[in-house]
């Protein structure tokens, strides 16, 4: 199971109805925040999430609107008397982004951790979430998020009779997906009684760009994407074109190529006041779009095997 909560909605700065846009997740007792701006942690209290247990925080890019809202968070947590390291996790240039934001935030419980990204694309293995990096087009380096669980396959009895593995080691190899060697010396290793991967669950979380391909590739069959709809009026196409954003119609046709079950438009600009009224449109091109408020969470399962 995983739990998604979109926590806000807008972009460049927060609004009395809206604050900006990040998304947390939560799996198996560990949790990922990508993005903290400006009153993220109010999100979080109004959604009744601790910030406490966070284990990772992603960084899309370091505008203000992303990342300023981390030194309070930090605060937080340390109120909170947190001792566990915190990873985070952003573009080249993390560790001196967050050095200089904790000016205000020098003594912490906790170590941070630092994973910086130089390349295309990343491929993170994050507690129990398969996190992959992936650079997009925006005015500053900026990486969109494909957080993935992924699903074993089924055990097959039959073959772990057949290959005469003794009961005591199926668990292991099955719940644990590691070798085992028995006291005569054979080694029993989990593609011996494992069946192929099944469906896992995969949310992508993408904004500050223009459309690009790799967007629709990473997002391609997700169960949800999240992505930047910063303009809803076609008048302002061209200002998406200049300062690298996308409008509603752009993030669904996007959404078309890739077909996830759903997309949420995030990242409003704040004279958007009502994006709703635009979804009529968005939805001719790709049904399922929807224009996500603050708070907005869905909890996302495993297919039933057939």
């Amino acid at each position: 199971m995983l739990d998604v909560c979109l926590l806000g909605t807008g972009g460049m700065m927060p609004l009395p109805y809206r604050w900006l846009t990040s998304m947390m997740t939560r799996c198996g007792g560990s949790n990922l925040l990508i993005d903290c701006g400006e009153g993220t942690q109010i999100a979080l209290k109004e959604k009744g999430w601790s910030p406490k247990p966070i284990d990772f925080i992603c960084f899309t890019h370091y505008h203000a609107d992303h990342i300023s809202g981390l030194p309070g968070l930090l605060l937080t947590m340390g109120n909170a008397e947190r001792t566990e390291p915190l990873l985070l996790v952003g573009p080249k240039g993390l560790e001196r982004v967050v050095g200089a934001l904790r000016t205000i935030a020098p003594e912490l419980p906790f170590p941070l951790q630092f994973l910086e990204l130089d390349l295309p694309c990343h491929r993170m293995q994050l507690g129990p979430y398969v996190v992959d990096a992936y650079r997009v087009n925006h005015n500053v380096t900026c990486y969109g998020y494909a957080v993935s669980i992924p699903r074993a396959g089924r055990f097959d009895i039959a073959r772990a009779k057949e290959h005469g593995i003794p009961q005591e080691f199926w668990s292991r190899l099955q719940k644990k997906g590691e070798p085992v060697k028995a006291e005569d010396g054979r080694i029993f290793t989990p593609d011996m009684v494992m069946g192929p991967a099944r469906k896992g669950l995969k949310v992508v979380y993408c904004t500050d760009t223009r459309p690009v391909p790799v967007i629709a590739e990473y997002a391609k069959d997700a169960d949800l994407m999240i992505c930047e709809g910063m303009y809803g009026e076609k008048e302002k196409a061209a200002k998406a074109r200049e300062y690298k954003h996308m409008t509603f119609y752009e993030a669904a046709a996007l959404a078309k190529e890739a077909g996830p079950k759903e997309l949420w438009l995030t990242h409003y600009s704040p004279s958007l006041t009502r994006p709703e009224e635009y979804m009529d449109e968005v939805r001719s091109i790709f049904p399922t779009a929807k224009a996500a408020r603050d708070g907005w969470s869905m909890e996302l399962q495993f297919e039933e095997d057939g």
